[in-house]
């Protein structure tokens, strides 16, 4: 069993805020700070440019993935980092459509985070080869898979609601149309237990800033599953990516393995920070991470509704159907979550109306949830948050 008393102590958590918003941005994890100093001081400073080699800076982003695979259920080597998240989707879609070049729909929802639309959208208009992005209800992705579908491009956990895809049935049914299986894992990556390798999904993205606990910026993961790496050919075909970079080969020959979804020069500093954070992932078992997840959100849930009336529950009731946040519906949402924040219980707010709360059980336990409940119903009932000084929109909501 793991101890979430001890993993909370790794993490700093300014006095007096009960945080509930990593699922947007993770909290500083123990021994980040001093990871970062180290690698600009010792390595960076002391080393230059010898750092590349005598501190691993080249193998950083496969090293790095390395850790992530088992939080993810993916095979070993199958796991790189990189870049953003939007590039890391672009490549796996421009890769599967390679793949199928007879076939012409990207299949998507309409809950599925807009930037993967985009990029999507994006991808399409530049191949113009007659592609279609086709998005249906979350609940309609099943029946809209057939036999013209290219790819099955899904966020596993929905940002807004925290809805949750059923990653082994939606991949079958697309293997059985054809189709090839790309999921993004924003809100899965250490949020929930994932299997990657036992679902057979063709290709993952996800970024580590979030229940991760990467830091703003933190680089995304790329997995392609391993009887395709070697056939996914590399939409950007970047100098690290190919097989001999310092050959300085002026035509392109992708690397051999996972290697090749590399594009450019690897964010050292960001990377090593995230290789702290992800040392407290040591030990933790998946499975009392979902099922403490499933506790806290449930008792949140519970209480919000038996003391907050006015709002509506805007994330599936059933736990095996949602993710680790939790999301209302309140017409006057943003100025609440203000007002909320203003009193030390950091969530976020997502239009139209949609507060969230993340809840991470490394950091969150039970007291923390019931005293937010506590501000949260006083914010309410005192109409707290209808002032003017709550209402003023900022750039990040």
């Amino acid at each position: 069993m793991t101890d979430f008393v001890a993993t909370k102590a790794r993490f700093h958590l300014p006095k007096g805020v009960i945080y509930l918003d990593g699922n947007s941005l993770g909290p500083l994890p123990e021994g980040a700070m001093h990871r970062a100093q180290q690698t600009i001081e010792s390595e960076w400073g002391e080393m230059l440019i010898r750092a590349w080699n005598l501190a691993g800076w080249m193998d950083q982003p496969r090293r790095v993935g390395d850790k992530i695979v088992p939080l993810i259920g993916a095979e070993p080597g199958t796991v790189v980092m990189g870049d953003t998240l939007s590039i890391k989707m672009y490549q796996a879609l421009a890769a599967a459509l390679a793949m199928r070049p007879d076939r012409k729909i990207v299949l998507s929802d309409t809950g599925n985070f807009p930037t993967d639309l985009y990029m999507a959208n994006g991808l399409i208009d530049s191949l113009a080869r007659g592609h279609v992005l086709k998005t249906v209800a979350p609940e309609a992705v099943e029946d809209a898979i057939d036999e013209s579908v290219a790819a099955l491009m899904l966020t596993h956990i929905d940002y807004g609601s925290g809805r949750v895809h059923d990653m082994a049935r939606l991949t079958e049914k697309a293997h059985a149309a054809g189709a090839l299986a790309i999921w993004d894992l924003a809100h899965s990556a250490g949020a929930t237990p994932v299997d990657l390798a036992g679902c057979r999904a063709d290709f993952a993205a996800g970024c580590t800033y979030k229940y991760l606990n990467g830091g703003p910026g933190a680089p995304a993961f790329i997995y392609v599953r391993p009887d395709h790496i070697d056939k996914a050919q590399p939409a950007l075909s970047g100098w690290l990516g190919h097989e001999a970079p310092f050959d300085f080969a002026l035509d392109y020959c992708p690397a051999r393995g996972i290697e090749r979804m590399r594009v450019g020069t690897p964010p050292v500093v960001q990377l090593s920070i995230l290789e702290a954070a992800l040392e407290i992932w040591d030990g933790i078992d998946m499975a009392s991470l979902r099922a403490r997840s499933i506790e806290l959100t449930e008792l949140f849930i519970r209480e919000v509704e038996a003391r907050c009336p006015m709002l509506a529950l805007a994330t599936p009731r059933d736990p095996a159907m949602r993710g680790s946040q939790v999301s209302f519906r309140f017409e006057h949402g943003y100025a609440a979550m203000q007002a909320l924040i203003a009193r030390g219980v950091i969530g976020d707010f997502r239009a139209p109306d949609r507060m969230r709360f993340g809840i991470a059980p490394l950091y969150i336990d039970e007291g923390d949830v019931r005293r937010a409940v506590d501000i949260l119903a006083r914010v309410l009932a005192d109409r707290a948050w209808d002032g003017p000084e709550y209402r003023r929109r900022e750039a990040v909501t």
